[in-house]
């Protein structure tokens, strides 16, 4: 008997604590670089103070924004307070460290909570953990905090997300919503395709064609082919609302950074003017995607006259040191044909139309150096030389980055095989359409921004990691968060943590806690990491076949069928790689609770 009640009394322990570490595991967004749980929690009422220094701006600034978003995610009022005042408290503090701009310092005890950093940056991206640390379902009038210390500093200084507003207008009031997101993921940098064939979203005063004809087309292509929605699109952000939302932006430590798209992908300017092409138009702004032919004259003066006058108004309303002039896809058949252009070639003693290029953007570069700024463009800007002081952005896989590295270039690394979110995230025939590839949650999670190629000194070039929106084919912010995350919780901790505390068993298990979030706050999140995807080992002497079930979520509950049916709790219940026999379909999907949660994902068992 004695056995037995000491038994259950160990099995009873042994239940309780699985269940108090379960429910005291951290599920912080990128993984921190150093965490040390503690014993206790912290409670956090209406009683709680949150003390700064009231004479400095920046941190009663933070602290107001501190005491919204605590009570949005909790309904609990803080109070605001000086560092002096008794009773329980959270405390900003600037304090010198050794974390640099953007790192912290974070004590969570059962007496007060600390946030210590040299930056308000710092201060900033502590109080983004500290959400992390809140429950996201809250009743009552307080929540417990566990009780922790963390030191904390991100990898790279470029962590960057780009939406593409060029192809499809997006409002000022999503613009700021794609900013939280971004600064809730400790992404930095805000990358605003602000200008595109398709459409010139900037208002710019010296020349107000440019939006009055410019910012809009007759129809849009939603699929490929000719599937041509014939309503009318546009839109433009005036002056105002460009500066609003860099305040806003900069309130959350988010750098804008915006592109305007030169010598290609120009058509929507030379739509409002038309001179500053190559044949004089006239010219129509496209309804279908794709590469359009006309582009910037690189031999009229005309043409870097009105390019510095754009730029004279863009550096005005962006602070960002960082300016991006596109340089991609910029075809070169009408400068071939053009005797202005040729004469320019000649005149500088260029070797062809790429060489033209490079002295296009060259020209461009020495305008914004001489106004304090740096250019930024894709690595097209290599081909026929590269601008004295650019900074490269590499998509087209990672060579231009490596290239540009070892030249001593700064570089931001995006490739479309990992970093272009507008690609399927999921089994293609479960998912809506998409433009091309396929970036699931996992691919980008792999990713390595720097490079192996580049030794120890050309590594310091590598400025970081950023994950493109092309909107094409999104014409709407809820397909835009769906294509966004979970892939951007991934992109953020590549572009933050070390490499040595990536796990991506541990990263699946912090999603869980993730995806709540993102339903507290609304995000239309894709559920796509729940899907159900094969691996299929063939075996063709003995006509069968081994079959492994994966998802991208954390320890999935997985059931399948092999008779055509629609899986249930009641089918087989995945426990390992099974052998089919060819002729077979095999049908699963993931159940959670009893209910299914994803799509049925189907694959056919067959040899040729």
């Amino acid at each position: 008997m004695t056995k037995i009640f000491y038994f259950i009394v160990f099995i009873s322990f042994c239940f309780k604590a699985d269940a108090q570490e379960s429910d005291q595991q951290l599920s912080l967004i990128p993984q921190p670089l150093h965490v040390e749980e503690r014993d206790g929690d912290f409670k956090l009422d209406g009683n709680v103070t949150v003390k700064v220094d009231e004479k400095d701006e920046e941190l009663r600034k933070l602290a107001d924004l501190f005491v919204q978003g605590v009570y949005d995610r909790t309904g609990l009022t803080l109070k605001r307070g000086k560092p002096d005042e008794k009773g329980k408290s959270i405390l900003l503090e600037i304090a010198s460290d050794t974390l640099g701009d953007e790192g912290y310092r974070l004590s969570v005890t059962d007496k007060d909570i600390v946030v210590q950093a040299s930056q308000a940056n710092g201060i900033f991206y502590g109080i983004q953990t500290i959400y992390q640390l809140l429950p996201t379902e809250v009743s009552g009038s307080w929540v417990s905090l566990p009780a922790v210390r963390i030191i904390d500093q991100p990898r790279f200084g470029w962590r960057g997300l780009m939406l593409d507003v060029g192809r499809y207008f997006y409002s000022v009031e999503y613009v700021k919503k794609f900013i939280d997101y971004l600064s809730m993921h400790k992404l930095n940098v805000f990358h605003w395709h602000l200008t595109e064939d398709h459409g010139w979203r900037i208002a710019i005063k010296k020349y107000p064609r440019l939006t009055e004809v410019g910012a809009w087309r007759s129809g849009t292509n939603f699929q490929p082919g000719n599937n041509i929605d014939h309503n009318p699109h546009g839109g433009f952000y005036t002056q105002e609302e460009i500066r609003e939302v860099v305040a806003y932006a900069k309130d959350r430590y988010v750098t804008v950074v915006p592109e305007i798209e030169l010598p290609g992908h120009s058509l929507a300017a030379l739509a409002a003017y038309p001179d500053l092409s190559c044949t004089g138009g006239p010219f129509q702004i496209p309804e279908k995607w794709g590469i359009q032919e006309d582009i910037y004259c690189a031999g009229k003066e005309e043409v870097f006259v009105f390019l510095e006058n754009v730029l004279a108004e863009v550096v005005e309303l962006f602070p960002s040191e960082i300016i991006h002039i596109g340089g991609d896809e910029a075809p070169k058949k009408r400068w071939s044909a053009c005797p202005h252009c040729q004469k320019r070639i000649k005149e500088e003693g260029l070797k062809d139309e790429h060489e033209l290029q490079s002295y296009f953007i060259t020209r461009v570069e020495r305008f914004l150096n001489s106004k304090g700024r740096r250019i930024i463009g894709w690595d097209e800007i290599l081909e026929g030389g590269l601008a004295p002081n650019a900074a490269v952005m590499s998509w087209r896989g990672t060579k231009g980055g490596i290239a540009a590295a070892k030249m001593g270039h700064p570089v931001v690394m995006t490739p479309t095989s990992h970093m272009y979110f507008d690609y399927f995230q999921g089994e293609p025939y479960l998912e809506p359409f998409a433009i091309w590839g396929h970036v699931p949650l996992r691919k980008v999670y792999g990713y390595e921004p720097v490079p192996e190629e580049l030794t120890t000194e050309e590594q310091k070039y590598v400025l970081g990691v950023q994950g493109n929106l092309w909107s094409e084919f999104i014409h709407s912010s809820d397909k835009n968060e769906y294509m966004t995350y979970p892939r951007g919780a991934a992109l953020a901790e590549i572009a933050w943590s070390n490499p040595e505390s990536k796990n991506w068993e541990d990263f699946k298990r912090r999603m869980e806690e993730q995806y709540r979030r993102y339903a507290e706050k609304g995000i239309n999140y894709s559920r796509s990491a729940y899907q159900v995807y094969f691996e299929v080992t063939d075996e063709v002497n003995h006509n069968k076949s081994t079959v492994n079930l994966l998802t991208d979520s954390y320890q999935p509950e997985i059931y399948y069928t092999l008779d055509g049916s629609e899986p249930t709790t009641q089918s087989n219940r995945f426990e390992g790689p099974f052998e089919v026999p060819v002729q077979k379909t095999v049908r699963a999907a993931t159940f959670k609770d009893g209910q299914r949660i994803s799509p049925v994902s189907s694959r056919a068992i067959i040899h040729f």
